[in-house]
């Protein structure tokens, strides 16, 4: 048998023979850590302590104080979950239950008729089975034992099959009379759940296919702590209070009808002006990196898209049609039609880079139920580019652009975390030395450019690996963000090539990037991060003149004329100041002008801001001076009466 050689998280090496459990490498390192271990960690992907290693990887263990041990507990809730429901509901169909990425598990369930008020018996009933603290065994078994553990459960044996099919272990955790099929991990114990709560109820396809059986979802969440629940609970009621859904139709920003179509927002006036904003931010950046826009259509041949890969790697998220006997897909990247432009000439080594930009709209076959507000869409418009480049000028362009990537983060306020996403095996184009290429060179833009990040295993592009930036919002909670892609792949598709030195045609690269990853997600988002009260230069109204009373709308009009250079409205409705003033909060405007008769006879203004603080006598012009001083420094807070 040949050894293998596992790394640690120090950056050890050690070498051990083919098919060590990652229990077994955690005793000899210690007995202690051996009595510990939970689970492991193979180059970034959760596994059982019992799972044997059969070539080289980045190994860590997990206890019960690494950070992944919250997960495997809430997968261990979900299966607590499933007995629970199995015995308040009696015979049921098993689908899957795992932890999920936003501090929650779920568990879901075929031909179940469940509602909230149902949760209180199975919350019962997790609890008993949480006290009686049951040891969680992990059981292998033969093909037929399988088949008869699971003859009445109908989707777990589609998973059997599967499984048998590719020659995996048949693995099942077991824990009093309730026994599941199941890769792991598990915590040791049903009573190291100690708290938990039942969410919500939501429809899921069986396996997230669209044309599968619509399966009832579970969702909790589970902490090891009663204090971490509490938390979490209070940001999750802080979080309804800033849901974009709710806050987009209070201040107009857009609204999704289904006589349009699901996912497809329409963007009232307040929305496109802060969809502005955003733009002018992004072609300031783009201009600064000198980046060329470019604009290419909405819907292209299929022979296109045959050409780029996404026919074949991506054709059941595309949005597909007949014309004169022809087909067409609308396009759900933009990469294509920017790799046509460049190979519309012939180019040099001087030309490199080129460096298309696009504000593109794309448009992706999401399932129904997964839509969400702003978060999933059908139809999205990027603040899309990409970049033409020699092999020798990738490091320089990646660095550029993650540093952007950054400045837009520190400008909207956010912290954020950077993950380097490799090949998935199941779906990827290309030579794995391609990507063994790419995967390194990007490894070593993030590590000279010295930043903070971690693998993201298995979840690249088709086309290449990518550094992806999760935004952290100001309840703590993680977005997609900006990301930037290498691709070896479609210049090769697509013949991309240039004149070298030598005279003789070299092969680009591609990089893709999009910063904020989409205006309309990035839009959801900052609604959310900062509850409806943009600060003053994204507003979509940064001031709101407050006449006292009708007799001084003439005096309010020529305040508006001399701070035309801003987003300002009057407001003329016959009201009392103090409801005026409360309408301006409510549409969480940053600045409010009050003028009545002293402001009229001295030429000057009332001050009042968001946060209720307020300066009388105001010359026009300072606050206008600040004003303009707030907006191009990008500000996140309002200053003028600090």
């Amino acid at each position: 048998m040949n050894n293998i050689e596992l790394e640690f998280p120090d950056g050890s090496k050690n070498e051990f023979k083919q098919g060590i459990t990652v229990e077994e490498v955690a005793y000899s390192i210690g007995t202690g850590l051996g009595d510990a271990c939970i689970a492991g960690k193979l180059d970034g992907e959760l596994v059982a302590k019992e799972q044997e290693i059969y070539s080289d990887a980045v190994i860590e263990i997990v206890t019960e104080d690494s950070e992944d041990y919250i997960k495997v507990l809430r997968h261990t809730a979900s299966h607590i979950l499933a007995h629970a429901v199995q015995k308040v509901f009696g015979d049921v169909k098993l689908g899957m239950g795992k932890w999920a990425d936003n501090e929650r598990f779920y568990y879901d369930f075929g031909d179940l008729d469940v509602e909230k008020s149902d949760f209180e018996a199975i919350k019962d009933e997790m609890i008993s089975i949480i006290e009686k603290d049951f040891e969680i065994e992990r059981v292998e078994k033969s093909l037929e034992e399988a088949e008869e553990i699971l003859s009445d459960q109908p989707f777990k044996m589609e998973l059997l099959k599967e499984i048998d099919s590719e020659g995996g272990d048949i693995t099942f955790y077991k824990h009093g009379d309730f026994i599941d099929l199941c890769r792991g991990p598990h915590v040791k114990s049903t009573g190291e759940v100690k708290s938990f709560k039942l969410l919500e109820i939501s429809g899921a396809y069986w396996r997230g296919e669209e044309s599968n059986e619509m399966h009832t979802r579970i969702y909790g969440t589970a902490f090891t702590k009663e204090k971490e629940l509490e938390e979490f609970l209070e940001k999750m009621r802080k979080a309804k209070k800033r849901d974009h859904r709710k806050i987009g139709k209070e201040m107009g920003i857009f609204q999704i009808n289904e006589i349009a179509g699901s996912g497809l927002p329409l963007f009232g006036p307040n929305g496109k002006k802060i969809i502005n904003q955003l733009q002018s931010y992004m072609h300031e950046i783009n201009d600064r990196l000198d980046h060329v826009s470019v604009q290419t259509p909405h819907v292209y041949r299929t022979e296109l898209w045959k050409k780029s890969g996404h026919y074949e790697n991506y054709r059941e998220d595309m949005f597909l049609m007949d014309v004169d006997d022809e087909e067409y897909g609308m396009k759900p990247m933009n990469c294509p039609g920017h790799c046509l432009i460049y190979k519309n000439q012939s180019r040099s080594y001087r030309d490199l880079p080129i460096r298309y930009a696009e504000d593109g709209t794309v448009y992706r076959r999401e399932q129904k139920g997964e839509l969400s507000g702003l978060f999933r869409l059908w139809g999205f418009t990027q603040d899309d580019a990409h970049l033409f480049v020699r092999p020798d000028q990738i490091k320089e362009e990646v660095s550029n652009l993650l540093e952007s990537a950054v400045e837009i983060m520190k400008t909207m306020g956010m912290d954020f975390s950077i993950k380097l996403a490799t090949k998935n095996p199941d779906r990827y184009m290309g030579s794995d030395e391609i990507w063994d290429k790419s995967e390194s060179l990007l490894e070593e833009v993030l590590e000279e450019t010295k930043v903070e990040w971690e693998l993201e295993p298995e979840d690249a592009a088709f086309y290449g690996p990518k550094i992806d930036f999760a935004m952290i919002d100001a309840l703590g909670r993680e977005w997609d963000g900006p990301t930037i892609q290498l691709d070896f792949n479609m210049p090769e598709a697509f013949d991309l090539n240039y004149k070298g030195e030598d005279n003789e045609d070299h092969r680009c690269v591609m990089i893709h990037r999009a910063l904020l990853g989409s205006y309309d997600r990035f839009l959801g988002v900052l609604i959310e991060h900062f509850g409806g009260n943009f600060p003053a230069w994204l507003a979509p109204e940064q001031v709101r003149i407050l006449p006292v009373s009708d007799e001084y709308i003439g005096y309010a009009e020529k305040v508006k004329e001399e701070i035309s250079g801003f987003r300002v409205e009057i407001e003329e409705r016959s009201w009392t100041l103090g409801k005026k003033i409360q309408a301006s909060h409510d549409d969480r405007v940053p600045y409010m002008l009050i003028v009545g008769d002293n402001e009229k006879g001295s030429g000057t203004v009332s001050v009042r801001d968001r946060n209720e603080r307020e300066a009388r006598d105001v010359e026009i012009s300072e606050f206008i001076d600040h004003l303009e001083d707030e907006v191009e420094e990008k500000s996140l807070e309002l200053s003028f009466l600090d």
